[in-house]
């Protein structure tokens, strides 16, 4: 007896031995229990003739029909599919030995170890040692290459039936004897994989022939497994024999490997396709709400732009407030939506990176540079809008004032035409006398001196009507038709005055001289009047101011006017004493006056009467004073406001930059876990989200300045818009930090990378950045030229030459900007240390699905996978045009390449 324990030194696998070395021990304990031996003898046979009857065979014993060993080379043969060295056809004992010797050699040459197995067993028909040989080439052949979960062999074939069992009621595999008893393991493998073969649901565990039974005749006719073992034999032994269930279960695990393989090529697939059809809808999502975004943006600028004036100063202040709820409710949504938008974009692109899926490009006009190229024309359209808004306010502010006093001078004077055509055309003088007309004569001299006094009045309103029409007045009309009368009746005035007074002239050579004392008063008289009906109109004239120098300027000329009181007083008594001489020489000289003055309708009582309201009336100069010292206190009270607003503007302006500066800096020196990381900078962000009570503090300043028609501000530089700028950029760019942090821990899970290699990374990306930040910008942070990048490569043990880094330059910055982000820097290392699914591998688990076709089928797809994606591929799949293509045959070749490249699903 040839003793291959001993005898075979070839070496074998430590796995495969160690596994070996503990299944041998059939010789111990094999012939314990004859039922063992029986169902042994059943089993091994019928598997044996599973394999022989591929080559037109079979056995009927199993230790005599391998005793030339013939037999035994062939089904080697089979199931190897090897060919064996030519075996001896002799008949002599010789011969079987020899042949016998032969498979045992292959055996032996498959890192088998026999133990106490020798030819001459064999050949003398010992059941024990035959039976042992073919339990060691089911094992090689059958069991060995089973793995499943990085188990093998009898574990892994253990494992594999209690997972495909798990779901079933009354089914616990534990091991390969009693665990089998009841007939349930069996046909739940069976349904498992082929529910259209058994009914589980009707299968009773107190039935255990019935399932017995059951399985192996299904197995036998729907599987192509042979009967191998006997019901009877099973439920009579109390411990059936392990490696009879273990063969049998193995031809189940065979039968359905092919199963096995589409459900992982089925896994596969299905993990790809949810990874497109996520990225799908965030595409999706990223164009309707770059679309909505884009499109209130095209409606709002057009409003923006609109410069319709309004007439009056209420109806701008009504679109400044429009303007100021849009900046203040309709704005900061879409602040938002824009910040939102950028950062669903990238994180889109780094999903699509991690799952090496070309980048996303929105279509024509929705790209991150073109919202962002609109955004600026928008706040380009608000800053010009504002101002307009602004001058327009003060362009009605200063026709209103124009208009009102343009009116006034009119009416002051249509009151002064009234009845001056009626006096001018009279012909009194053809039945006066002599002094009558010397009278005559020198009233209208006097009244030539009102006519000239009042063009001064007469031009300011032609000046006030021209200042009108320059600043476009609403009724420019009705100005320009009033202003046109006056002067035509003032033509008119001026020609029949001058008419009369060629007529008085005329008769004034056959009249005698006038008193001269009624000349003198009529003279002195008539302009003092016009100084006190100038001085009435000055207390009432209405004034506009915009600062505090302006009102002082005012009350400074207001108290000048007071100190002229006094001198104005000495010509009143003079004009007064002209009179009472008058009466004087009257009385003295017993002349009798009859009427008034005929030089002049301007009487002593009217002198006096309009000095009572000029010179001393308490209630002109307080209303005056009043009106002046509101003004004044108004614009003390804007001058306040101004502080106020400057105070508020310069503390938010120092947060938002001194936040700026921080950010920038906690962007590069980020300890602690990435969780870490993103928990600090959401705490960091919500402390930003605090101050925003500050903010509306300061619009609500900005409101009062508006309102107060404020223009300027010397107390800062700051103004509101350049703060809502810099308080948008702030919040935008904390959370475009979070999203990069975001972006990270993605790229990390799905990359597999280490905590220390993160570490690692960030720590060598932040020392170069810093070093060319030191030299150049010491603001500059998140990225490095292409000379650092490529220190901080051959920092980490890279030797590059140009092409390779030309090559390594074009993955990292593949626009040629010349600079790396970290985030480029990170998928780039991780692309080098890690596997991702490929398009080959997914073409690769389409081909399992197909049966190793270039094609497949819709049939086919929702058979092996779940509804909405097999739905999925069929409406992508491109039809089969193969030479050997079927009817509805789809290309699943082209459809993986494209969820890889560049065409656009």
């Amino acid at each position: 007896m040839v003793d291959y324990h001993a005898a075979n030194n070839q070496p074998s696998a430590g796995g495969v031995q160690t596994y070996m070395e503990q299944e041998n021990d059939w010789d111990r304990d094999l012939l314990l229990d004859p039922a063992w031996e029986k169902q042994q003898r059943k089993t091994f046979t019928a598997w044996c003739n599973s394999h022989l009857r591929k080559a037109g065979t079979q056995i009927e014993n199993i230790e005599e029909d391998f005793r030339d060993g013939l037999k035994l080379m062939l089904l080697l043969e089979v199931i190897s599919g090897e060919r064996l060295a030519k075996p001896e056809r002799g008949k002599m004992r010789v011969h079987k030995i020899n042949n016998v010797n032969k498979a045992l050699d292959f055996i032996a040459s498959k890192g088998v170890k026999l133990v106490s197995i020798g030819a001459e067993e064999i050949v003398d028909g010992n059941a024990k040692m035959t039976l042992g040989m073919i339990w060691t080439i089911i094992l090689r052949f059958a069991i060995q290459d089973i793995s499943v979960e990085e188990t093998s062999a009898k574990e892994g074939l253990l494992l594999w039936c209690q997972r495909k069992t798990a779901p079933y009621k009354n089914v616990n595999v534990q091991n390969f004897h009693i665990s089998w008893k009841d007939g349930l393991a069996f046909n739940a493998l069976i349904h498992r994989h082929r529910p259209d073969l058994i009914d589980y649901d009707s299968l009773r565990k107190d039935d255990p022939v019935h399932n017995l039974n059951n399985a192996f005749e299904v197995a036998e006719k729907h599987l192509d497994i042979p009967k191998m073992l006997d019901a009877e034999d099973i439920v009579g032994t109390l411990r059936p024999d392990e490696k009879a269930i273990m063969t049998y279960v193995s031809c189940f695990y065979h039968a359905f490997s092919g199963a096995q393989k589409a459900e992982t090529a089925a896994n596969r697939i299905c993990k790809v396709l949810a990874v497109n059809q996520e990225n799908e809808q965030m595409m999706e999502d990223y164009e309707k709400l770059a679309s909505e975004l884009l499109e209130w943006i095209r409606r709002t600028i057009p409003w923006l732009e609109n410069r319709t004036q309004e007439k009056t100063v209420n109806e701008m202040q009504a679109k400044q407030e429009d303007f100021r709820d849009y900046r203040c409710v309709h704005k900061p949504p879409k602040v938002q939506e824009k910040c939102q938008l950028e950062i669903s974009f990238n994180t889109l692109q780094t999903k699509l990176r991690l799952s090496n899926r070309p980048a996303f490009m929105p279509s024509e006009g929705r790209m991150v540079s073109d919202i962002n190229g609109a955004w600026h024309t928008l706040e380009g359209a608000e800053k010009g809008y504002e101002e307009w808004i602004l001058s327009e306010i003060r362009r009605l502010e200063r026709l209103e004032h124009l208009a009102e006093k343009f009116h006034q001078k009119a009416a002051i004077h249509q009151s002064w035409t009234d009845g001056k055509e009626a006096m001018l055309t009279q012909k009194d003088y053809e039945t006066s006398t002599l002094s009558e007309v010397k009278a005559l004569l020198r009233k209208h001299e006097a009244f030539e001196s009102d006519l000239a006094a009042h063009q001064d009045r007469v031009e300011q309103i032609a000046a006030i009507a021209q200042e009108l029409n320059e600043l476009d007045y609403y009724d420019s009309a009705s100005v320009n038709a009033c202003c046109q009368k006056i002067c035509d009746q003032w033509d008119v005035l001026g020609a029949l005055t001058q008419s009369r007074k060629e007529s008085l002239e005329r008769t004034e050579k056959q009249l005698e001289s006038i008193d001269e004392l009624y000349l003198e008063y009529a003279k002195r008289a008539a302009p003092f009047n016009n100084w006190m009906e100038g001085a009435m109109e000055d207390l009432q004239d209405m004034f506009i101011v915009h600062n505090i120098e302006e009102i002082q300027g005012l009350i400074t000329a207001h108290e000048q006017f007071k100190s002229t009181l006094s001198e104005a007083n000495k010509e009143r008594e003079a004009i007064q004493a002209i009179q009472a001489e008058v009466q004087k020489i009257a009385q003295s000289n017993g002349i009798k006056l009859s009427g008034g003055n005929p030089y002049t309708t301007i009487t002593p009582e009217s002198i006096d009467s309009k000095w009572e309201k000029v010179g001393f009336s308490l209630y002109l100069f307080l209303s005056r004073d009043a009106a002046l010292q509101e003004e004044l206190n108004k614009q003390n009270s804007n001058d306040s406001l101004r502080a106020t607003f400057a105070t508020q503007a310069n503390t938010v302006g120092a947060y938002i930059q001194a936040k700026m500066e921080e950010i920038g800096r906690i962007s590069i020196e980020m300890n602690g876990t990435l969780e870490d990381q993103l928990t600090s900078l959401k705490d960091y962000q919500k402390n930003i989200m605090s101050y925003m009570p500050e903010i509306n503090k300061l619009e609500g300043y900005h409101q009062l300045i508006q309102e107060a028609l404020i223009f300027d501000n010397q107390y800062t530089a700051y103004t509101m818009e350049h703060l809502r700028v810099g308080w948008e950029q702030l919040l935008t760019t904390i959370a475009r930090t979070i999203n990069e942090v975001e972006n990270q821990i993605l790229t990390r899970d799905a990359k597999g990378i280490s905590q220390e290699q993160l570490y690692e990374y960030r720590a060598s990306f932040n020392h170069f950045d810093k070093v060319r930040a030191r030299f150049t910008n010491p603001k500059r942070s998140g990225q490095m030229v292409s000379d650092d990048f490529r220190a901080l490569l051959i920092s980490t043990g890279n030797s590059l030459g140009d092409g390779e880094f030309a090559r390594i330059m074009g993955i990292v910055d593949p626009n040629g900007s010349g600079a790396v982000t970290f985030q480029a820097f990170i998928d780039f290392m991780s692309r080098e240390t890690t596997d991702t699914d490929t398009a080959d591998q997914v073409i690769a688990s389409f081909k399992i699905l197909a049966g190793d076709k270039n094609f497949i089928t819709a049939e086919e797809l929702r058979r092996e996978l779940p509804p909405d994606q097999a739905e999925y591929c069929i409406a992508r799949m491109a039809p089969y045009t193969g030479p050997d293509g079927a009817p509805g045959a789809l290309d699943y070749m082209s459809f993986s390449t494209a969820l890889y490249g560049e065409s656009d699903l």
